[in-house]
């Protein structure tokens, strides 16, 4: 062990087996490291035991598996089997097929997770003396949600917060509440399986033919393009929400309880149609249900929201789970003004849940007192591997890959002129961001005042649906100026408006285009960050947090006036953001890039060495 951790607790959370795996590395309660399995692997949402993950948070602070003193699960499995046996036996015998088949996984893998969990970590070891003893470090277990809370609330920067975490299903909770005073958090009350906001939106999601845990996000970016029209009949039918935000789904209308499928044939009588048949085309329909769901599930979030301020009086609010990815919830949230202050988890989902069970044992556990930062003790979630410019180089040479070395002054203006003329550039910089969103340092950038921008990186580098929306990096000083916002949105989890003298308002002939053909139609001054109804998904930038990407959009703001740039996440389809440099490389090579940067390394994509194409690659982009 490293001499100066002698008198150091070192604890490793981790989240696997479910979605989205993940490892944290914590030293006297600091977060050193966190990361995704799926980023080494290269499978979306990799589930396995995060064996990378771990290798990469030890080796990254000069440890071993030996060195740890505890580690924390981010749940309970016995308490997750148990709800699975108590909802088999209140649908017996329905959803045997289901069922049996839940169980030979479980007595197979998850029954015995502790024995497992265990092995897997012996496995970690070269001390032989460790690997064939029981010698490893103490293992803990935490609760889904408190693991969420965790998550949601010690990393903020409130002293005390109320806490609401919203997802699928944990354990038992699928919607909790909880109170942060210090290094404490205190449960408030729950909703429990089989009633969960997270399940019914998931619902709707494979009912409109995207994929369940991932594709709620296309759900969400669909929504503008639609109306409302089915609010109603999913509130009388589907959903029952009480005045204060808590609620009961009419379980005969959906399967994911008792089969294999999200919804039932009730569902689809209710909505005259079968569900969407994945890359199937997208009318009009889709586009009106996703907004009826969308606005169904604000209005449960608000509803919580503020029966929370009601029964605590707190000012801050601190939100995780996956529906805290919701940017346009949330957005509804900031701008309602119930809480004077919100704080998200930027990795709010199970990924997440590896840091907040590391938190939990640190505070709830060992019982240690708690340091709040001015801002947050997320280090911007670039918790990630970086990368020197001399083992680029090395590598570059090896493949004989031309590119040209700057210092970041030349750099900065010459990527500013590239933008500006219309080039998309792959941003490869600093240590890789945790959580679902690019931040700056595994970034795909574009001019957002360029129209045709959009669709090109949607169509051409990112090979998917030309609806979805790409997000705005910001000056975060600049904000104010071009979004109906103030504050800060580090982590791109608000949606705001757009100025309204930056907006171009439709023609009344434009106004009848039908769903997606109103894409087309350029929203506002920077038309590639304007969604159809005038908002944006936003980042702000500040140079305390990513000074190279500050001074990027800087030099860009100086060049041509425009304070912002399109930022997407590097990767294509069905591909986990990429992590090194030759991922970056790969994915440059088999896209419609113009550009990379990887640290100070400028590549033309015209200069590169023609490569053999992998048809398997340029085949195999899974649905997300």
């Amino acid at each position: 062990m490293n001499s100066s951790l002698n008198s150091s607790k070192v604890i490793l959370g981790i989240s696997c087996y479910y979605h989205d795996s993940a490892a944290c590395l914590l030293i006297d309660g600091d977060i050193k490291s966190a990361v995704q399995e799926e980023r080494f692997s290269r499978i979306k949402h990799d589930a396995r035991f995060p064996v990378n993950a771990i290798k990469y948070c030890l080796n990254s602070q000069g440890l071993t598996i030996s060195d740890v003193d505890l580690v924390i699960y981010y749940e309970k499995p016995f308490l997750t089997f148990e709800r699975l046996l108590e909802t088999y036996l209140g649908c017996a015998p329905r959803g045997i097929r289901s069922f049996l088949a839940a169980m030979q996984v479980w007595i197979k893998e998850k029954l015995f997770l502790k024995t497992q969990l265990k092995k897997e970590l012996r496995n970690l070891s070269n001390d032989e003396f460790l690997a064939s003893d029981n010698k490893i470090p103490e293992l803990l277990f935490s609760e889904h949600h408190l693991s969420h809370a965790a998550a949601a609330f010690y990393p903020s920067p409130y002293t005390q917060s109320v806490i609401l975490c919203m997802d699928g299903v944990g354990e038992w909770a699928t919607t909790s509440a909880w109170m942060g005073d210090g290094n404490t958090i205190q449960p408030l009350w729950e909703i429990n399986f089989p009633h969960s906001l997270g399940l019914l939106y998931s619902a709707f999601t494979y009912y409109c033919g995207f994929k369940v845990n991932s594709g709620e996000y296309k759900l969400m970016g669909l929504a503008p393009y639609g109306t409302p029209k089915y609010a109603d009949i999913i509130k009388n039918n589907i959903v029952d929400i009480k005045p204060d935000g808590s609620f009961r789904l009419n379980l005969s209308y959906f399967k994911y309880h008792r089969g294999f499928r999200m919804t039932s044939r009730k569902f689809d009588k209710l909505f005259g149609q079968s569900p969407r048949k994945s890359e199937s085309n997208l009318t009009q329909f889709h586009m009106d249900l996703a907004s009826s769901i969308q606005l169904v599930t604000e209005e449960i979030v608000l509803k919580l929201a503020k029966t929370l301020k009601e029964e605590t009086g707190a000012d801050n609010l601190c939100l995780a789970g996956g529906v805290a990815l919701n940017c346009v919830a949330n957005g509804k949230l900031l701008q309602s003004g119930i809480f004077k202050e919100i704080w998200i988890q930027p990795a709010a989902g199970d990924a997440g849940s590896s840091i907040g069970a590391g938190l939990v044992a640190w505070h709830q556990y060992l019982g240690e007192s708690r340091t709040v930062h001015p801002e947050d003790s997320m280090k911007g979630t670039y918790l990630g591997p970086k990368f020197e410019n001399q083992e680029i180089c090395r590598w570059l040479d090896e493949i004989k890959a031309p590119y040209l070395t700057m210092d970041d002054s030349q750099l900065m203006l010459k990527i500013a002129e590239l933008l500006d003329t219309g080039n998309v550039i792959g941003w490869f910089n600093g240590a890789m961001e945790f959580g679902p969103r690019a931040l700056g340092n595994r970034s795909i950038i574009g001019d957002p005042r360029n129209e045709s921008m959009q669709s090109t990186m949607n169509l051409k580098i990112k090979y998917r649906e030309s609806f979805r929306p790409f997000a705005p990096s910001i000056l975060e000083e600049e904000l104010s100026n071009q979004f109906e916002m103030t504050g800060k949105s580090p982590y791109m989890l608000f949606v705001a408006p757009v100025k309204k003298e930056l907006c171009k308002e439709m023609s009344s002939e434009q106004e009848t285009l039908f769903g997606i053909d109103k894409l087309n139609i350029p929203r506002s001054e920077i038309p590639a960050v304007t969604h159809v109804d005038y908002s944006a998904r936003i980042q702000t930038v500040s140079y305390s947090k990513n000074p190279r990407f500050h001074q990027l959009i800087s030099t860009f703001h100086q060049r041509t006036g425009c304070p912002l740039v399109v930022n997407t996440s590097f990767n294509v389809r069905g591909e986990p953001i990429v992590c090194t440099p030759q991922d970056a490389y790969q994915c440059f090579m088999r896209t419609g890039m113009d550009v990379l940067v990887v640290e100070n390394q400028l590549l033309y994509k015209n200069e590169q060495p023609e490569i053999k194409y992998d048809e398997k690659w340029l085949n195999d982009f899974e649905l997300d």
